[in-house]
């Protein structure tokens, strides 16, 4: 099996390097690996699969290319929660629950359910995943949802200006709960934006990097893992 992770891309503008470099990724790694997995986060904010922007039509164009060749799985993130089915299936992509553990007991989460100590979070977290928040945004004008998503994203930075590093990190307690009760060995996830590989007595925990200064990604083939980072600044691959 060979596979690559990749969360915290945080896309927003079609002509950016970000966005440029997903795409090349994409279409590479889509010729290489059996399955591409997105743990979250890959836009910076998505209002509705009824958004009719340039970006949007990148974005779809680009997982469109991939899925057509390799399996292609995403799952939601703290700033994605509301890509909905008809975005997977104009992208051609499947959407999976957070946890997700696959055939070969990897499993899989963004990790900002594991932040048990930032408590305010979490109220917040479950107030957005509800199904009837939800219903209720998703009823407003594009225009409304565009509004609400940057005081969103304006609000969310001075939270989180204002917090404690550790505090919007993962909880060891409930990182070690969840993979004993999925009983597995590895865990991936992103979030935290603190690419590293934690190897304990449950395992090992990878935590893939946010793309800011680089891009990133973790790559699977069999039982072996490792984290990859590239630069933004020029074509991928090379």
């Amino acid at each position: 099996m060979h596979r690559i992770y990749l969360s915290d891309l945080h896309l927003e503008d079609a002509g950016a390097p970000a966005f440029l470099r997903f795409a090349e990724c994409l279409d590479v790694e889509a010729d290489r690996v059996d399955e591409i997995y997105i743990l979250g986060d890959l836009v910076e904010m998505w209002i509705g699969d009824d958004d009719d922007s340039a970006n949007a039509a990148a974005l779809i164009e680009a997982l469109q290319g991939a899925s057509r060749r390799c399996r292609t799985y995403l799952m939601h993130g703290n700033r994605d929660f509301l890509f909905g089915d008809t975005f997977a299936a104009q992208a051609g992509v499947d959407l999976i629950s957070d946890p997700h553990r696959t055939d070969d007991g990897v499993l899989l989460s963004h990790g900002d359910a594991l932040c048990t100590d930032d408590h305010e979070y979490q109220q917040m977290r479950t107030l957005l995943r509800s199904a009837e928040w939800q219903a209720d945004i998703l009823g407003k004008s594009l225009a409304e949802r565009k509004a609400f998503g940057q005081a969103l994203r304006a609000q969310s930075k001075e939270s989180s200006a204002n917090k404690a590093a550790n505090i919007m990190d993962v909880n060891p307690d409930a990182t070690a709960a969840l993979m004993q009760g999925s009983e597995s060995r590895t865990l991936v996830h992103g979030h935290t934006h603190r690419p590293g590989i934690h190897r304990n007595g449950n395992g090992q925990r990878i935590v893939t990097g946010a793309w800011e200064i680089c891009g990133w990604l973790c790559r699977q083939r069999e039982d072996a893992f490792q984290l990859e980072c590239f630069s933004l600044a020029r074509r991928y691959g090379t």
